[in-house]
């Protein structure tokens, strides 16, 4: 399976089942409603051609791989445009994306080829690893210094960092360097440019066959906690408001 869904995702099958999902929406692949949707639909699709669909789970090893399209950007986040003519950009977009990768039934890489803020920073910590780049880009959540809230953003960084970390991403908005978010457990290892490709399939190799027998989702939302359920609730939702409006723009 090597396709396009459109001139702004790329998805690579790759030898083993290692399924390479490239995000190119010029310039900062920020999140909109209907790149959120895309992304949705190409996991399900790769979920489908592993066999997930079938009655029992899935029947084969498999990983998915979540990159850039170069060193400067992984994502930037979303769209706050887009929020200025919707109430429902997070409900209609983002939360179903963030529901749909914490609940994927193979292991996730996400690798953070460049900058990752805000929003983007839950997008990269729903995947099970997060390699980084070791010279350039940050990662940071601004949203204690845009006025910024969305509902449940803190129970995923709860379920995944320690009380200390999780308090220096949300309430500090510190910007992690690579080598910080490393230090800090944020993300799992950081390499060089010219090597992050060859870490996130080391680590989709290492371990895709841990969903062979079924139950590596059910798992891993034993592990998080209430993140799953949270951003399951807060999908499609229309009846009351999911987020605060921030008072600045990035």
């Amino acid at each position: 399976m090597e396709a396009s869904y459109g001139d702004d995702l790329l998805v690579e099958r790759r030898p083993g089942n290692i399924f390479v999902i490239t995000m190119k929406r010029g310039p900062e692949n920020r999140l909109n409603v209907k790149y959120c949707q895309k992304m949705i639909k190409v996991y399900h699709d790769i979920q489908n051609e592993l066999g997930g669909n079938k009655e029992g789970g899935p029947d084969s090893d498999g990983a998915v791989i979540l990159k850039g399209n170069d060193y400067k950007y992984f994502t930037t986040g979303l769209d706050l445009d887009e929020r200025d003519s919707s109430a429902f950009t997070s409900s209609d977009g983002f939360y179903p994306l963030l529901h749909t990768i914490v609940d994927f039934p193979y292991p996730t890489i996400a690798l953070i080829t460049g900058h990752v803020f805000g929003g983007a920073c839950l997008l990269a910590m729903s995947h099970d690893y997060r390699i980084m780049n070791s010279r350039r880009g940050f990662f940071s959540m601004p949203p204690a210094n845009l006025g910024l809230h969305f509902d449940g953003m803190g129970s995923l960084l709860r379920a995944k960092l320690a009380p200390q970390v999780a308090r220096k991403v949300l309430l500090e908005a510190h910007k992690f360097t690579g080598k910080e978010a490393f230090q800090d457990g944020v993300v799992d290892a950081i390499a060089e440019p010219e090597q992050m490709f060859d870490v996130a399939l080391q680590y989709a190799e290492k371990w895709k066959s841990k969903s062979k027998m079924g139950v590596y989702g059910v798992l891993r939302n034993e592990l998080l906690g209430d993140a799953a359920e949270k951003f399951q609730k807060l999908s499609y939702v229309h009846s009351r408001p999911t987020n605060r409006r921030p008072k600045l723009k990035l």
